[in-house]
């Protein structure tokens, strides 16, 4: 009895098999995110995963909502599934430095996304030209004044190296202004989480200061130039520049209302594609293909920096809807300016 038992476990085992059933495999990439919070990163879970499966790729997704200790424990959890792959978009650049130590030890790679890893061991980078965002930003702002006036600058969660890289994109770019005297920078602060709530209240603060005199506000993101918008729409304020970058609708609809002068397209899907086609290459064990560099932790790391676009209201046919960023019913403000491109 006995033997006939065994005997047929082993005969359903063959029969599993020969069906084309296999044993439940992990994860061969994780792609962790710091956030899904904001409107853009749904987009870049939507790339990646779609890219992945035209791969043939395993993935797992999984958000740490900013919160550094929960990201650290799914990294743990992802190599103990034996990911060999990790496409890591940070909740702290610095602190992200033990992924990567912590990832070579189980034998896996780690590619930034999004935001820098500062670490001398990262594999590889893929992210926007974020510096490029910031001077974007500052030669439209200085354009509509004429080189002059009171700006005020939000930046995003301080430690990030996306916020840190448009500042300096600012700076640099408005540094000749202001050290002329034509250019004061009225307020200039990080925001944790890159809140809108608090950069609401940073410019509220920098119209007090300045008894409502601002003429420019550069966003590191979409969301802080709408506590911005905000800001200024409640002190009846006009003509004052107001910049943001990601191009969410929310803000699209802004620039074409004309509470907002411009956004950033920082574009999702070349981002998440190339991040994918990299993962593929490295669990394969092949060497990407990138043409740059950048130096993180006294090294020079292979990066891929995505191209950024500025969007007007003249812009967002061509730009974004034609590109299908984002479709025409979700810029009901832009309706006419979409209807006159065509």
């Amino acid at each position: 009895m006995i033997r006939t038992i065994s005997l047929a476990i082993s005969l359903a085992l063959v029969a599993t098999f020969a069906l084309g059933c296999k044993p439940q495999q992990g994860p061969q990439v994780a792609f962790l995110l710091s956030t899904l919070q904001e409107e853009r990163y749904q987009k870049d879970v939507k790339y990646f995963e779609a890219r992945a499966k035209e791969l043939d790729l395993r993935i797992l997704t999984l958000a740490a909502d900013n919160d550094n200790a929960r990201q650290l424990a799914q990294v743990e959890d992802v190599l103990t599934q034996g990911a060999k792959v990790l496409v890591i978009q940070p909740t702290d650049s610095q602190a992200a430095s033990s992924y990567v130590r912590l990832a070579h030890e189980h034998g896996a790679k780690v590619i930034a996304y999004d935001r820098a890893i500062v670490s001398a061991d990262l594999d590889y980078y893929v992210s926007h030209d974020s510096y490029r965002v910031g001077v974007l930003q500052a030669q439209a702002a200085l354009k509509a004044t004429n080189g002059k006036g009171h700006y005020v600058l939000l930046s995003g969660q301080a430690g990030h190296s996306v916020a840190t890289e448009i500042t300096r994109g600012y700076e640099d770019t408005l540094a000749p202004y202001i050290s002329r005297g034509d250019v004061e920078i009225v307020m200039k602060q990080n925001h944790s989480a890159w809140s809108p709530e608090q950069a609401l209240r940073t410019v509220e603060d920098a119209l007090t200061r300045t008894g409502g005199k601002i003429d420019a506000i550069l966003a590191n993101n979409s969301g802080m130039a709408r506590g911005a918008v905000q800001a200024i729409t409640a002190a009846g304020i006009a003509n004052v520049f107001i910049a943001g970058a990601d191009a969410d609708a929310a803000n699209v609809n802004f620039v074409c209302q004309g509470k907002q002068t411009i956004e950033i397209l920082k574009d999702i899907q070349p981002l998440a594609k190339t991040a994918a086609d990299v993962a593929r290459h490295l669990v394969d064990g092949e060497t990407p293909k990138l043409d740059a560099t950048i130096m993180l932790g006294g090294k020079a790391i292979p990066v891929a920096a995505v191209r950024v676009e500025v969007v007007t209201a003249d812009t967002v046919k061509p730009l974004l809807v034609d590109s299908g960023f984002l479709t025409a019913d979700e810029l009901p403000a832009c309706k006419s300016r979409i209807a006159a491109a065509r």
